[in-house]
């Protein structure tokens, strides 16, 4: 039992004493309570009834002051108790069956605080108490009672402290079971709360009247208010406020029954899917829906997630495929080149077979390692090496008719961390996009290849003159299958965003003021990726 219950519960035996004590006094003093009963001894009867009156009284105020000692209070109290009964038993051997029954739910109500051995003490006091003043009556004034009445209220006391006692055992069990289940209630509740609050699924509480009643974090957000949803702001507000888009949509919904299956705009940017679900009318006959907004480029990027790794075991089984023929290509050009019959310029030509081979052969080895999520294997490189070297190899299949390539370097020598396989396939990737798109009509593509520090980070820029990329475009250039191309893969980009992040670094599109396009590719700072 918690304490304030006891307190309380203490408080209420203590007034019920006072009563008692009142009702002593009452008889003791009224000039009607010789009609209850004959005073055999006025002075002791007059002294039990106004001590009486006084303890009460403290009893009282001492029972309602907070953090007091419980059993050690009902015990004292019952102390009284039994000896103002005996005593008053004595003084008015009338009233000796009245005394007893009041003092049987003294003895009860004492049990509820103390332990059963303390009880079952305390019916026995009460029993000899009863069977002593028995005896000095007798002895005294000749006053005699018949034993069996002595007995059976010494029975009643003791049955009265046992089966009280197991009461309040019993309701101390409930109440901690109560308490327990309450607690579990309400931890259940803050954690149903906080799941709903800090579900991805906006959640709407709608009422008849299109009033919104409860709303979560989510749908606050996709509903346009960035702010934490709170009753106060929602009090009041209805659904036609927040998006009336929504609300028409719900209203539709509502009328017909069916849903509409088309993506709403609530915002800018912000498509949702809005699923409705009604639950029971309450007793004003308003229904109640819940209102379910699923933001659908959540969808998308899930969407995206498993093609992907379908993607990415279709890749996995199409580069074991496409090595055989190109390790077949690779051998018998190497056979080719070792004729005594092949002229110069087609030995020329054999050896950019084999170069593009053991290029394409790398590719296919980065892919695989992307599908398996390998980890790279970075070592230090200066990037004006690898970037002259890359362009070296890069116009042996691109004519400078159709681009004019250049090495831009700020520093002598700059190094970096990177994966020499890496670094060459990230730079395949981002000058093919320079060549294929960033070049003016009529014109070759211009494109610089960039070396500079950005801070303390070394970085390398993929630069074109072409008419740049609109915002629209450029916030989805590394989204994996998105091309503006009919042509185009849309893997590109996404495995060349994807090779830097397995190297510690950041591709990124960067603005040009005056016009073109550039690709930044910002390496570590530290040496973190070398590996014994």
């Amino acid at each position: 039992m918690s304490p304030w219950l006891m307190q309380r519960e203490l408080s209420l035996f203590s007034l019920y004493r006072l009563l008692e004590a009142a009702l002593l006094a009452l008889l003791v003093f009224s000039p009607w309570g010789a009609l209850l009963g004959e005073v055999v001894d006025a002075p002791l009867a007059i002294s039990v009834a106004a001590g009486y009156l006084v303890a009460s009284v403290g009893l009282l105020f001492h029972a309602r002051r907070p953090r007091i000692d419980h059993p050690a209070h009902a015990l004292v109290g019952v102390g009284v108790d039994i000896a103002v009964a005996a005593l008053v038993t004595h003084a008015i051997p009338e009233v000796a069956p009245g005394v007893a029954m009041l003092l049987l739910f003294n003895i009860g109500a004492a049990s509820l605080f103390v332990p059963l051995r303390i009880s079952l003490l305390i019916a026995a006091a009460a029993a000899l108490s009863l069977l002593v003043e028995r005896i000095a009556s007798v002895l005294g004034n000749g006053f005699d009672r018949p034993l069996a009445e002595t007995l059976m209220f010494a029975l009643g006391f003791f049955a009265a402290a046992s089966l009280t006692h197991q009461l309040a055992r019993q309701a101390r069990e409930s109440q901690a079971l109560a308490d327990r289940r309450g607690a579990e209630a309400a931890n259940l509740a803050e954690i149903n709360d906080l799941i709903i609050r800090r579900m991805q699924t906006g959640v709407l509480l709608v009422d008849g009247t299109g009033e919104v009643r409860l709303a979560n974090e989510a749908a606050m957000l996709l509903l346009g208010d960035g702010d934490p949803p709170a009753d106060d702001r929602l009090h009041g507000r209805t659904l036609s406020q927040l998006a009336p888009p929504l609300a028409m949509r719900l209203a539709e919904w509502l009328r017909t029954g069916r849903s509409d299956d088309a993506p709403l705009t609530l915002r800018e940017h912000a498509d949702v899917m809005p699923r409705f679900v009604r639950l029971l009318a309450n007793s004003d006959s308003r229904d109640n829906t819940l209102v379910f907004l699923d933001d659908t480029s959540l969808v998308s990027r899930r969407a995206e997630s498993l093609t992907l790794a379908t993607m990415g075991r279709f890749s996995a089984g199409l580069a074991h495929e496409i090595r055989n023929p190109l390790a077949a290509i690779s051998y018998a050009t190497q056979l080719l080149e070792e004729s005594d019959e092949i002229h110069d310029a087609d030995r020329r030509l054999l050896q950019i077979i084999h170069q593009q081979c053991v290029r394409t052969n790398g590719i296919v080895e980065s892919v695989l390692g992307l599908a398996r999520r390998e980890r790279a294997r970075p070592e230090h490189v200066e990037l004006g090496g690898a970037a002259r070297a890359f362009l070296q190899d890069y116009r042996m299949i691109v004519t400078d008719e159709n681009a004019e390539l250049q090495v831009s370097c700020e520093h002598a020598a700059l190094g970096a961390i990177f994966d020499p396989r890496h670094l060459h396939q990230v730079l395949t990737a981002l000058v093919n996009n320079a060549v294929r798109y960033g070049r003016m009509p009529g014109e070759p593509a211009r494109i610089t290849l960039r070396i500079d520090q950005q801070g303390d980070h070394p970085a390398l820029s993929v630069l074109d003159r072409g008419p740049g990329i609109p915002e629209a475009v450029a916030a989805q250039l590394f989204r994996p299958f998105f091309t503006t191309s009919e042509s185009g893969t849309g893997l590109g980009l996404y495995i060349a965003h994807e090779l830097c992040r397995a190297n510690e670094a950041q591709l990124a599109y960067v603005a040009v003021p005056g016009g073109g396009a550039c690709f930044r590719v910002t390496m570590a700072a530290r040496q973190s990726l070398l590996r014994d």
